[in-house]
């Protein structure tokens, strides 16, 4: 293996991918040469439009479904890479939060995560390889009113340091990153949100929120990418179990 980002002729596992950073991963790894993406999201038509230049196994269903999981491992064996993506969001302080909304969160963010990790871990066993893992800087800095989605966030960064040990051996690495502000329509989720848009616009809107980041804004999808494919690929091969915080200094 070289020391690049040349993913030529691997295969690679992306879930979360018809939109934000998923899909701006797996339209990255297309363009540096992967032969065979295998996509994972609720949202066919959206995997469907990325029209990526290679072969791709889209596949539509919850990363939370085990199910899809007993069905998808065999066919993943040889793999080489994983990004484990798929999320969505809370808003509400835990005081007003039903035990629904908390398992809903905790059901796709944690416990998806969990399945898909595994599933990959157990394709890489024999040829080693690399996962990362989609945390957030919300699971390293608290903040009010996200309670199952920081939660989550800080148990797949330690889910991620137990796996980089237990991967080893095997040569898998696994790290994460800890995104802070992106501008996805993960934000959409946000009732909040909705109703200033409606009011500002959403340029505006984003430009407001960001005004908590030292360096003013949001990242872009393409940036968080390419933070990611750096840790997944040959370039960084001396590095697991690592949290890489990409916030542009939020939690400073």
């Amino acid at each position: 293996m070289t020391q690049n980002q040349d993913f030529s002729g691997r295969t690679a596992l992306v879930t979360g991918a018809s939109s934000g950073i998923g899909a701006a991963c797996a339209k990255a790894l297309a363009a540096r040469g992967a032969s065979r993406l295998f996509l994972v999201d609720l949202d066919g038509p959206g995997m469907d439009a990325l029209n990526l230049s290679c072969e791709v196994d889209a596949v539509v269903g919850s990363v939370a479904d085990e199910a899809l999981w007993n069905d998808l491992e065999p066919r993943l064996t040889g793999l080489d890479h994983a990004i484990v993506n798929a999320g969505i969001g809370s808003f509400g302080t835990i005081a007003d939060m039903s035990m629904e909304q908390w398992r809903r969160v905790m059901d796709v963010n944690l416990d998806g995560a969990f399945l898909t990790l595994r599933a990959a871990m157990r394709a890489m066993k024999d040829g080693g390889g690399s996962a990362v893992i989609t945390s957030s800087s919300t699971g390293v800095k608290p903040i009010a009113g996200i309670g199952p989605y920081g939660v989550a966030k800080a148990a797949v960064s330690h889910m991620t340091r137990i796996a980089a040990l237990e991967g080893a051996p095997s040569n898998i690495r696994v790290n994460a990153i800890a995104p802070g502000g992106v501008d996805t329509n993960i934000w959409e989720s946000s009732d909040d949100f909705k109703r200033s848009v409606e009011t500002q616009g959403r340029e505006a809107t984003i430009k407001a929120m960001a005004s908590t980041t030292p360096l003013g804004r949001f990242a872009t999808s393409d940036e968080i990418a390419s933070d990611i494919l750096y840790m997944l690929s040959d370039a960084g091969a001396n590095l697991t179990g690592h949290i890489m915080v990409s916030d542009g200094g939020f939690t400073l």
